[in-house]
């Protein structure tokens, strides 16, 4: 059964320290290992910050994303452009980077990054740590409906339709499933009902939904309880 634990946080500025110090200690650990880097604005001070410190990895670290929208890679829009700063002070080699090819037409750029991340678990690389935003509606990566989850079956990555009229490629259930720990990282007063909504374990809830497989599931949030 899926465990829950929150960690509340006074303000927005001691999640963000907590953030940054959790993945520095995922970059500076030993071995081969990868994590998942969310999208959205909540994680970005996080980055940010990270990257400022140049931080050192021993070269078998490996990034993966939780989603991407069906964008060009400089648009505004991209959580790869977004995350280009603690991306490039990482200095990963290009095999270590798993991104999304937008280049590529939508149903192609979902099976390149679906045989991307099986590549990454055949190898026997774990993902040690994934984080993951909230939505105010409900979702998490770019899973919104229950029909998205549907489709999500078999797969480590689908092609979605965004609500807001975008496309995306987004991780799956099934991917999610083999990340050590998950961590949603929540901020913002429009996302109290979720917040609340995802504690009490709301089966109807698509983010509650799309982690029911996971070891071990963790809420940081700065959002009023």
């Amino acid at each position: 059964m899926t465990t829950l634990t929150t960690r509340r946080f006074d303000t927005r500025g001691a999640l963000d320290t907590a953030l940054e110090a959790r993945l520095a200690q995922t970059i500076g650990a030993a071995g081969p290992r990868a994590m998942m880097l969310s999208g959205g604005h909540t994680p970005l001070p996080a980055y940010r910050a990270l990257a400022a410190r140049t931080p050192r990895h021993d070269g078998r670290l490996h990034v993966l994303f939780s989603d991407e929208r069906y964008v060009p890679t400089d648009s505004e829009a991209s959580n790869y452009h977004q995350s280009r700063l603690l991306l490039d002070a990482l200095a990963l080699a290009s095999a270590s980077l798993l991104r999304v090819r937008t280049e590529l037409p939508l149903e192609e750029a979902a099976a390149d990054y679906e045989r991307a991340l099986t590549r990454l678990l055949e190898s026997g690389v774990r993902i040690g740590l994934g984080l993951l935003g909230l939505g105010a509606d409900g979702h998490t990566a770019s899973l919104f409906s229950a029909d998205d989850l549907a489709r999500a079956r078999e797969h480590l990555a689908i092609a979605v339709q965004r609500p807001d009229g975008m496309s995306a490629v987004s991780v799956t259930p099934q991917l999610l499933a083999q990340i050590e720990v998950l961590v949603f990282v929540v901020a913002g007063v429009d996302k109290e009902s979720a917040v609340r909504a995802l504690e009490a374990h709301d089966p109807g809830l698509t983010a509650w939904r799309a982690v029911q497989a996971c070891r071990a599931v963790e809420l940081w949030t700065a959002v009023p309880g």
